[in-house]
């Protein structure tokens, strides 16, 4: 009788590997076969759950080099942004959970502390890596139990001022850190085994990292040479014969093919038994490395939804409205068209946030200034000054890194920046990290700034006509990431009269006062309301600064309940409203009032539905708390104040 085989593993050196200390059992070769391997279970895992592929498909041999050359955990790895960390992941025990990845209760789609101890430092903001590799080396030198730290950061994280600040602090610290800079834009990758054979060549006893290092890029073929100086100078800013990395103090290592187990093996082992002082090692990839439709891709297949593994075709979404931000590229361009004063400013993110529309209209009118809020403000404070009408477009979550520039060289001085904050609200798979919770909180408070948020897309059409129209001092407008309601657009915004609400159904008992884009929600509830007989008025404050006072004193005069609703964090428009209720003797006896807020939490990562139950924000919410405010759970169709109890 023939007896069943099992089936023999597609994975067989992955299916070894239960953490990092398990790699250090693999030979070279192995560890090559155990890359390929992993390239293809990342494709497979992202296929199924979406997420971050093009960068994490550049990195596979860079992380597996890394935690065989490196004692993770007890050395620290950190990884830039980190929407590169997937075969990272894989490989440090959280396999089994990958098909979780980016949902609610699964693993987050960025490092995180508390999830693994082979995430020593959190992230999915950018340009924070070195900084946090430099604390762990003073805390190691310091005698805490740690041993070196690494940073991995991209050629475009590394365009932030943060990098810099951190480098020139390395460099003169003059301590043992490795920066390794993953960078994907250049020409240069030097064939498999150039850089291996010159490692390989080196009197290892007796040579200096310092001299290892600047026969580099002599060691390659002539074919090469020329290539590889110009990719140097560009990534470093400086000649060739002296990097700006090397004058910032470190020693500087390549570039070097990061797709080359071999080369990679050897500079990383050279590297970590060689290094006294700060090292930074060029690592050339390709994004998308190793799956045809990525690299084939614009965007390298950056973010993804699900897809199908064999075409690479993405699944869609639903198309039932367009999406805000396509609302506000095309609503700005239709006033750029109008107005030649009006320019862009974004910072890495033009598809992101719409302007990529006006700049295949008006390409010199649109910047893009990379990875660099603080700059992106400033500048575009300088163009206001001048007497342009700049759009700072920025996500919400972003713009908090440019706050002091929004502080000193925009409110302070009343220059007229437009800031256009996508993303606001709660954003879904990304978790608390991207959450645009916080905005209206840090620029309602800023005198002289105006604040908007838009209740549905034909709002955010004339928020944008209200801000080309606005020159006296700074105005922002909010709107959440995704579809709208499905509304019918004007064919041009109407600019708003400042500091005016509008009230879109009036009714006797409960006052809804929404502030932004949970105001489809309100409508539900109060359609629930109004089927137990509770009268409701809704009312969009379309401001949160200036308020719009006269609003909010009817409201509270003639009604048993007034219940602010809003996307964002506890002190914003909810504390506003009541500041001025408070001040103006509005808070008399008998009217009862709710700000309705997010939690003071982070929300984690699920669906954007899923994340608003969570905060209690979602239609059930708001009716429930019309009905606690009232005291009541059933009224009659005429109830009115004076029968609350």
């Amino acid at each position: 009788m023939e007896i069943a085989q099992a089936p023999q593993s597609r994975t067989p050196h992955l299916d070894r590997v239960a953490g990092p200390a398990d790699l250090r059992d693999l030979d070279d070769h192995e560890l090559e076969a155990l890359a390929h391997e992993l390239r293809a279970e990342t494709i497979e895992t992202v296929s199924r759950t979406g997420g971050h592929l093009g960068s994490s498909l550049g990195v596979v041999e860079l992380t597996v080099a890394i935690h065989s050359v490196f004692r993770t955990p007890f050395d620290k790895l950190i990884w830039d942004v980190s929407h590169q960390c997937y075969p990272h992941k894989i490989l440090t025990g959280r396999r089994d959970r990958m098909p979780t990845l980016r949902q609610g209760g699964g693993l987050s789609g960025f490092t995180k502390r508390s999830e693994s101890v082979f995430d020593p430092f959190g992230a999915a903001h950018s340009s924070t890596s070195i900084s946090a590799a430099l604390g762990f080396t003073i805390g190691r030198d310091m005698g805490q139990p740690t041993g070196d730290a690494i940073a991995v950061i991209g050629d475009g994280s590394i365009t932030a001022g943060m990098a810099y600040e951190a480098l020139n602090n390395a460099g003169a610290e003059g301590r043992r850190l490795f920066v390794i800079l993953n960078d994907n834009d250049m020409s240069i990758a030097p064939p498999v085994g150039a850089m291996n054979s010159y490692l390989n060549r080196l009197n290892m006893p007796h040579a200096s990292l310092s001299e290892v290092a600047q026969g580099f890029i002599a060691a390659l073929p002539q074919s090469l040479r020329e290539q590889a100086l110009a990719a140097r100078t560009r990534a470093c800013g400086g000649p060739p014969d002296a990097t700006m990395f090397e004058h910032l103090g470190f020693t500087y290592i390549g570039p070097i093919d990061g797709h080359s187990m071999p080369d990679l093996l050897a500079t990383l082992r050279m590297a970590h038994a060689r290094a006294e002082g700060p090292v930074l090692i060029h690592v050339r990839t390709v994004k998308g490395k190793g799956y045809a439709p990525a690299e084939a891709s614009e965007c390298c297949y950056h973010g993804v939804s699900k897809f199908d593994v064999a075409s690479g075709t993405q699944s869609k979404g639903r198309a039932n409205a367009p999406s805000y931000t396509s609302v506000f590229g095309k609503a700005l361009t239709d006033e750029a068209a109008r107005d030649p004063t009006i320019v862009a400013v974004n910072a890495a993110m033009p598809n992101g946030t719409g302007v990529d529309i006006m700049a295949k209209r008006f390409p010199r009118r649109v910047f893009d200034v990379g990875i660099a809020e603080q700059h992106a403000v400033t500048f575009a404070a300088g163009m206001a000054a001048s007497g342009l009408r700049p759009f700072c477009a920025i996500y919400s979550t972003f713009l908090q890194r440019g706050y002091d520039q929004i502080v000193h060289d925009v409110a302070l001085q009343g220059l007229p920046v437009r800031f256009a904050i996508d993303r606001a609200g709660l954003v879904g798979a990304d978790g608390a990290t991207h959450a645009g919770s916080f905005d209206v909180a840090y620029l309602a408070n800023l005198p002289g700034m105006v604040v908007m948020a838009a209740g549905d897309e034909a709002e955010l059409v004339h928020m944008v006509a209200t801000a080309v129209a606005y020159d006296e001092g700074p105005i922002a407008f909010r709107y959440p990431r995704g579809e709208g309601v499905g509304i019918e657009l004007p064919e041009r915004g109407v600019p708003l009269a400042i500091g005016k609400g509008r009230v879109v159904k009036e009714g006797e008992s409960v006052a809804f006062l929404s502030f932004g884009a949970h105001l489809h929600e309100v409508t539900s509830a109060v359609e629930a309301l109004e089927a137990r007989g509770i009268s409701c008025t809704v009312a969009d404050a379309r401001f949160a600064k200036p308020l719009d006072t006269d609003l909010i004193t009817q409201l509270a005069r003639h009604h048993a309940a007034l219940i602010t609703v809003e996307q964002g964090a506890q002190g914003g428009f909810g504390a506003h409203v009541l500041h001025y209720m408070a001040n103006a003797g509005l808070l008399q006896s008998g009217l009862a009032i709710r700000t309705l807020t997010l939690p003071d939490r982070f929300i984690e990562q699920a669906s954007p539905a899923e994340m608003y139950r969570d905060a209690c924000l979602t239609a059930d919410h708001i009716t429930e708390a019309a009905l606690q405010a009232l005291g009541v759970t059933t009224l009659s169709k005429h109830a009115n104040r004076t029968k609350v109890v």
